[in-house]
């Protein structure tokens, strides 16, 4: 991934989401104007630099930038914490050599965190890295995403499977925030580390193959995905709303357990209770 055209169209693309009323220019939105949004000499005046010195920044040139014209420029453009830590990430990206760019990660999952997802026998659970491949699951978490393990690709990636998968429509019932999140997750990821190259090739083969990840990318968008709730349509059990927490795991770098579970005394606790039943059949098989 190009770190300098990334830099430039994500500023451009936060620019241009900021009216000038938004940003407490109000005297500013009269008059005919050539770019939605603001414009490059209103930042710069929010942010408290020149134009030159902020149109260098918005042409990719982050390498160097101090943390406080960082945060400068992320109050000019109202970004949120994600989108925050995305310029960040940019920033400490940009200016060095390819091999220093490349974060270490792994993809081995330890004994012992297979021994945590071994031992959760009621909350399905799964290990992922960045590029959303599904690396390790539990009994139960392999039967919540049995559509998609069913998909051929190994490891199971959830992009694929939200892009490439007709049962994805069906699994998800609000599927355009479903794809929405997959594909800022994959550009927060891309943020972090731009010369991954099997992450440069799945956007690359989404892209390709879907119109629908192809706009989704270009709208740059990122988000931070720790804790929520996520409904499912499952072929076995039905409608499930469940809570989910994606923890980072710090002795693995790169990768991600999360954990899901359901209100006590709920209709989808108890069909989290009938899919444990079906998950147990299938092992026994």
């Amino acid at each position: 991934m190009d770190n300098r055209s990334e830099v430039r169209e994500f500023l451009a693309s936060r620019r241009a989401k900021i009216t000038p009323e938004q940003a407490g220019l109000p005297g500013l939105q009269t008059g005919h104007r050539r770019v939605p949004g603001l414009r490059r000499e209103e930042v710069a005046l929010l942010a408290g630099v020149s134009v030159e010195y902020y149109a260098r920044l918005e042409r990719g040139n982050l390498g160097g930038v101090s943390d406080s014209v960082i945060d400068a420029i992320g109050d000019a453009l109202r970004l949120d914490e994600a989108e925050r830590e995305h310029l960040y990430d940019l920033a400490r990206t940009a200016g060095t050599s390819a091999r220093k760019r490349r974060r270490r990660t792994t993809e081995e999952v330890r004994p012992g965190i297979l021994g945590i997802l071994e031992s959760l026998t009621d909350a399905p659970a799964f290990v992922r890295n960045g590029r959303l491949d599904v690396l390790a699951a539990n009994p139960l978490g392999r039967a919540l995403f049995a559509p998609a393990f069913a998909m051929d690709c190994r490891p199971a990636n959830l992009a694929r499977f939200n892009f490439l998968a007709p049962a994805a429509r069906t699994f998800y019932p609000d599927w355009n925030h479903s794809a929405n999140t997959t594909v800022a997750l994959l550009r927060t990821e891309a943020g972090r580390d731009p010369f991954n190259h099997k992450l440069t090739e799945l956007v690359g083969e989404l892209s390709t193959r879907s119109e629908e990840f192809r706009v989704r990318w270009a709208a740059h968008d990122v988000r931070l995905h720790h804790t929520g709730v996520k409904h499912f349509q499952h072929p076995e059990v039905g409608v499930l709303e469940l809570r989910f927490e994606a923890m980072p795991l710090p002795a693995d770098p790169g990768l991600t357990l999360t954990v899901y579970s359901a209100e006590p005394a709920s209709p989808t606790y108890d069909a989290l209770r009938l899919l444990a039943t079906v998950a147990d059949l299938e092992v026994a098989r």
